[in-house]
């Protein structure tokens, strides 16, 4: 039943999320856009719901019960953002909005993001992990729940294998576009003065 939920609010929340957007920028009806798209996060209450009354209805806790609570944390660390991206794309392709933000191409300033990007997976995990003591707290029956803490020593893994981005963006920083790097010796543009 919890994995049927959890592909039930994955697609509630396209599905939301695109109306919304229609509602917003095609047919101009912002309250209704307001609505819709109030209700992404609903979903993830929904999903909350189901999980503790599958586990208190005497269910044994498995990896479904850890996507989840996996599902929940992403959407609370980065279902803000997910909304916002597809908002300023959908804005630029259908209601003429600016170029929508794009990270930087290179340089310290993608490590910075690609840093920022890991510690919001960092507290997605935390968070995840929260979720699923709370759930075994909730349940109070070691022998129920055991998955769950099978799945929290799992995170650590993603944690890892994120943190590959970052430290490869720290320590061979790829070239931006706009950089143009000059040899020393190269004469500087007229009405330019050269730094030494």
């Amino acid at each position: 039943m919890i994995l049927a939920v959890i592909i039930g609010c994955e697609i509630g929340f396209w599905v939301l999320l695109g109306l919304g957007l229609v509602t917003r920028y095609l047919w101009r009806m912002r309250r209704l856009s307001t609505a819709l798209l109030i209700g992404v996060p609903l979903l993830d209450v929904v999903l909350l719901a189901a999980s503790v009354i599958d586990m208190r209805g005497g269910a044994t806790a498995d990896w479904r019960h850890g996507l989840a609570a996996a599902y929940l944390a992403y959407s609370i660390v980065f279902g803000h953002r997910t909304v916002k991206w597809a908002d300023a794309k959908f804005a630029h392709r259908f209601a003429g909005g600016p170029e929508p933000w794009k990270p930087p191409a290179g340089g310290m300033a993608r490590a910075r993001y690609e840093w920022g990007i890991w510690f919001r997976i960092v507290l997605a995990c935390g968070i995840a992990c929260g979720l699923l003591l709370g759930l075994a707290w909730i349940v109070g029956d070691p022998s129920r729940t055991a998955a769950l803490n099978d799945f929290m020593l799992s995170l650590p893994r993603i944690i890892l294998i994120a943190l590959i981005w970052p430290v490869s963006y720290t320590l061979f920083p790829k070239k931006a576009k706009n950089e143009r790097r000059e040899p020393a010796d190269a004469p500087a543009e007229p009405g330019e003065s050269r730094r030494v």
